[in-house]
């Protein structure tokens, strides 16, 4: 009975130790024969930070109004990355974050390692710099550390150098600083938990440079390099600065852009070098609806410049390759991707799902039986629609292509309370079932402007009989979505009109469920969410 039990037991750790180890149906960058195709992760993981540790790679991203924050990516190869961690659980000040906060929060942040600890430098663009750290990036990071006060300072990158100083180089957004297109680096504490305040400018981007921002700070070979994107997001080209002294006179150069390619605006990220002396490159590109998705490229140096993707014209510029060989790190690696598809049937919430705000603890709770279940919440006096509910639990678009399903049981308590199935962005659109007179009435309703306080519309309604029931959303590729439903989860039927889905404020667009109610009440319904299934 003992060799039973602990045989069982086995099974069980080998079983939920499987379903964290996910492999999307809709997307997936390895080939499975030595080579990758681009983007390794087809998701909005916008302004990739990439560091290596042993034979370790850790990514985060910027993560906006979403909460949690700052999304912590294992790889062991570059290719394949899981979703391990979030590094900031809640956005501070936490009130402020209690809504929505569209397009603020936090902005492209920087992971280094250093005395054994890992770092992240991020800004809010409202606030200023911050940084957090931990020794164990899959567990509990540092409270935020306010390194640099101040509107509009943006892409903060430290650098300790050999001789014991730190630096940190930051950018400006114009919209707060009133300056902008422009690169400054300042000393740091040796703790690196506050700035000096002497700064000095070593680029001005509006000679040459337009839009110059999001640096990364390395050193390599006596030369200081500041790793710079410039022209814009959806537009722009990786630039180079590097120079003997910290301070300059930086050169500069230009070593990734577009080209021939159908890549648009190849720039922003990290540069890692593999334990076999392979240097790479990690960059996102802007596809609108699906934000900004991240590709990796090969890197090289000649004469002490960098040399990304492929130089098809021998002149130094790179153009972003679409598939090719996997880095080599020693050794192969089991394939693997961030999760989409949710069971629910543990008692946490998959690391998938972010809230549209810092989550309020009477929101949902995961259950072990089987499903997740979200409270009718009243929606907050300044909603005229969704775009300022702070409890929507969204995912972000895994692929260019998918369907999503779920089957939800709704518990609806009084007339009025409402869930459904949303993809939201600028404009959105959901299917909401609603009670009314007690009854459940099922919707399509549309958003357009969401942003500029467009009005809700209802496209169509139908009555269902159940509480138990099936929601469908079918992604084509440029974003358009059509919806559907079932009542026994084998026949769905359509409803509505197709729908383009549209980013959200720096964001891409989301896919989630929304439970509300008008007014407050002492016991709300709720929705049980059995599962979500993502699928071609």
């Amino acid at each position: 009975m003992r060799t039973i039990l602990i045989a069982l037991g086995l099974l069980s750790i080998f079983s939920l130790s499987a379903q964290d180890k996910t492999v999307s149906k809709v997307w997936v960058s390895d080939n499975g024969d030595g080579t990758y195709t681009n983007p390794i992760l087809h998701a909005d993981y916008s302004d990739p930070d990439v560091v290596r540790v042993g034979n370790d790679y850790y990514m985060t991203a910027s993560s906006f109004n979403a909460s949690p924050s700052l999304p912590i990516l294992h790889s062991k190869d570059l290719v394949n990355w899981e979703l391990v961690n979030y590094a900031l659980q809640k956005q501070i000040p936490l009130d402020v974050f209690s809504i929505p906060q569209h397009g603020n929060g936090v902005w492209a942040p920087c992971i280094r390692f250093h005395n054994s600890e890992y770092y992240i430098y991020y800004p809010d663009p409202d606030y200023g710099i911050y940084m957090i750290k931990t020794k164990d990036p899959k567990s509990s990071w540092s409270d935020p550390v306010l390194v640099k006060g101040g509107k509009g300072l943006i892409d903060p990158t430290p650098l300790w150098d050999d001789d014991g100083k730190v630096y940190l180089a930051y950018a400006f957004a114009g919209s707060r600083a009133g300056i902008k297109s422009l690169l400054v680096i300042a000393t740091m504490n040796a703790e690196g938990t506050k700035t000096n305040d002497d700064e000095v400018m070593i680029i001005d981007g509006h000679t040459n440079e337009s839009t110059i921002e999001g640096p990364k700070f390395y050193k390599r070979k006596g030369y200081y390099y500041i790793f710079a994107p410039a022209g814009g997001v959806s537009t722009g080209w990786q630039t180079i600065l590097r120079s003997k002294s910290v301070y300059g006179p930086y050169e500069k150069k230009t070593v990734l852009h577009q080209g021939n390619t159908n890549i648009n605006g190849p720039h922003q990220g990290a540069w890692v070098t593999t334990q076999t002396d392979e240097d790479w490159f990690f960059h996102f590109q802007d596809k609108d609806a699906y934000g900004r998705v991240v590709h990796l490229q090969p890197m090289k140096w000649e004469n002490d410049w960098p040399v990304m993707g492929v130089d098809q014209n021998n002149d130094g510029i790179g153009e972003p390759v679409s598939t090719y060989k996997k880095p080599n790190v020693g050794k192969s690696y089991p394939i693997v991707t961030p999760p989409d598809s949710d069971e629910f049937n543990q008692p946490k919430l998959g690391l998938q799902w972010q809230w549209h705000a810092n989550p309020e603890v009477y929101y949902g709770f995961p259950t072990s039986m089987g499903h997740f279940t979200m409270y009718c919440r009243p929606k907050p006096e300044i909603a005229d629609d969704l775009y300022t509910v702070p409890n929507l639990l969204l995912q972000k678009f895994p692929s260019d292509e998918f369907v999503a399903t779920t089957k939800m049981t709704f518990n609806a308590r009084f007339d009025g309370e409402k869930t459904g199935l949303v993809i939201m962005g600028l404009d959105y659109t959901y299917l909401q079932v609603k009670q009314e007179n007690g009854q459940l009435v099922l919707s399509q309703i549309t958003c357009e402007k969401a942003d500029k306080k467009g009005k809700e519309i209802v496209i169509e309604s139908k009555k269902i009989k159940s509480n138990t029931f099936y929601l469908r959303a079918k992604i084509s590729k440029g974003g358009i979505c059509n919806l559907f439903y079932s009542e026994n989860g084998k026949k769905f039927k359509s409803i509505g009109n197709n729908f383009t889905a549209r980013e959200g404020k720096w964001i891409g667009a989301k896919i989630g469920f929304l439970a509300l109610r008008e007014g407050v009440i002492n016991d709300s319904g709720s929705v049980d969410i059995d599962w979500f299934r993502i699928s071609k």
